[in-house]
């Protein structure tokens, strides 16, 4: 009798989150995923279309006593709209899950690497050299959101990164680190590495920089000659892959 082995769909990643291995020479700082109930009441706003709910069955019941129906008349009217709204808030409840049971986020000390999806997945490898900021959206119960403000010039569907995305904003996207736990330690975490990174770029810039500037003098030892400040860090392209 034959044994079928069944293979998930992330079974073939390297490591959790990573379509290959790390480069030699990059550290692993911070894995982790959204939780799923934060994700729920923040992100899909659950007690929102709660309370909306909550709120259409009692209006179909006061207006059926105003009528002059009587208490049972008014239960019959709702009777139909529970199921529904039962439905409508399980599949909520299901969708935020499955995001959340989908989605890896990972901080190396050189990139953020944001595997999401649920029927087609996508991995998003953000470079900290083009990540220009984080901000931190902090949430009740110490979870949170971290946006990723990136250069200008790079930008992502809004559609492509929805939910892990800041709301409202379509012209500039911003990917997002959602429903954290302990968010405000991974905001730390990654503003370092970014202070680290930048550090980095602009060091290697003005090395770089010196053996110009000391052959433009004629041979002058650049220690004798002031280095000007480069103009910015260095640059990567930013990098989708399915």
């Amino acid at each position: 009798m034959s044994r079928q082995s069944t293979v998930a769909e992330h079974d073939d990643e390297a490591e959790p989150g990573l379509p290959a291995p790390l480069p030699p020479g990059e550290k692993l700082l911070w894995r982790g995923a959204p939780d799923w109930r934060v994700l729920l009441r923040h992100g899909f706003h659950f007690n929102k279309f709660a309370l909306y709910f909550a709120v259409l069955i009692v209006w179909r019941a006061v207006v059926t006593l105003a009528d002059g129906g009587t208490a049972l008349q008014a239960l019959a009217t709702t009777l139909w709209t529970m199921p529904l709204a039962a439905l409508a808030l399980g599949i909520i409840a299901g969708l935020a899950w499955l995001v959340a049971h989908n989605a890896v986020y990972t901080i190396t000390d050189r990139r953020v690497v944001m595997r999401v999806g649920i029927v087609l997945t996508v991995t998003f490898n953000l470079p900290l050299r083009r990540i220009e900021t984080a901000r931190l959206h902090a949430l009740p119960g110490g979870s949170g959101d971290i946006a990723l403000v990136l250069n200008p010039e790079d930008r992502i569907g809004y559609l492509h990164l929805w939910p892990h995305v800041r709301p409202w904003r379509f012209s500039r996207t911003e990917p997002t680190l959602r429903a954290l736990p302990q968010a405000a330690q991974v905001a730390e975490l990654l503003a370092d590495a970014l202070a680290r990174t930048t550090v980095t770029a602009l060091r290697s810039a003005a090395e770089a920089r010196l053996p110009a500037q000391a052959g433009d003098a004629g041979g002058v030892d650049p220690r004798e000659r002031p280095a000007s400040a480069p103009n910015g860090p260095g640059r990567q392209p930013l990098a989708n892959a399915a």
